[in-house]
């Protein structure tokens, strides 16, 4: 049995549409962006604020050089300051001496932090999170101890009782700590 023409022409304008639209998909960004189904918006980092106009009082000034900076507009580091600090931006004088109360403020504050505090940080939180590697967790595959000494709390409290009626500082004498038991008990202490 044959085919009509017809019925072969439909085929085949079928599977050129077909073609036509699979090889459109592949270029799909640039086929939008041609047909305009797409928009590019300014990029909002670049985008920067310029100065308004106005009237120079003074009509005897010179006209400005093509390309030259135009004096009342900021630059970028300018504009930071300005957005931080305002008063920095305008050249306002540094404040005056602090007030008494400024001053009553910081005297409560207690004492300024040593100088290295951050590498201190930085260093107890390097101490406190023990990396294991695959072969370590294989070995020991028992979840690994919270990082820290528990605190006694009841022994702590007392301890500041107690140096508060001595006068002492806080810090003074030992942080009371929860020892925990061991369990070595069973088969190579799995169970």
């Amino acid at each position: 049995m044959r085919k009509s023409p017809s019925a072969a022409l439909t085929v085949t304008a079928t599977a050129a549409a077909t073609l036509a639209l699979l090889s459109l998909t592949g270029c799909s960004g640039d086929v939008e962006r041609a047909f305009g189904l797409t928009r590019d918006a300014p990029d909002e980092f670049t985008v920067e604020t310029r100065a308004p106009l106005s009237i120079p009082p003074d009509y005897t000034l010179n006209p400005p050089q093509p390309g030259a900076r135009r004096p009342q507009e900021l630059t970028a580091q300018q504009a930071a300051e300005a957005a931080l600090a305002p008063g920095a931006a305008l050249g306002a004088p540094p404040p005056g001496p602090n007030t008494p109360g400024q001053q009553a403020l910081v005297a409560q504050a207690g004492p300024a932090a040593p100088a290295d505090v951050r590498q201190r940080v930085a260093a107890e939180q390097g101490l406190d999170t023990p990396s294991q590697g695959l072969t370590s967790q294989l070995m020991f595959w028992k979840s690994p101890p919270v990082p820290g000494a528990p605190l006694d709390p009841a022994a702590e409290s007392q301890r500041l009782r107690e140096n508060a009626a001595l006068g002492q500082p806080a810090t003074v004498g030992t942080t009371p700590i929860i020892q925990e038991k061991k369990s070595g008990g069973g088969f190579l202490g799995i169970f």
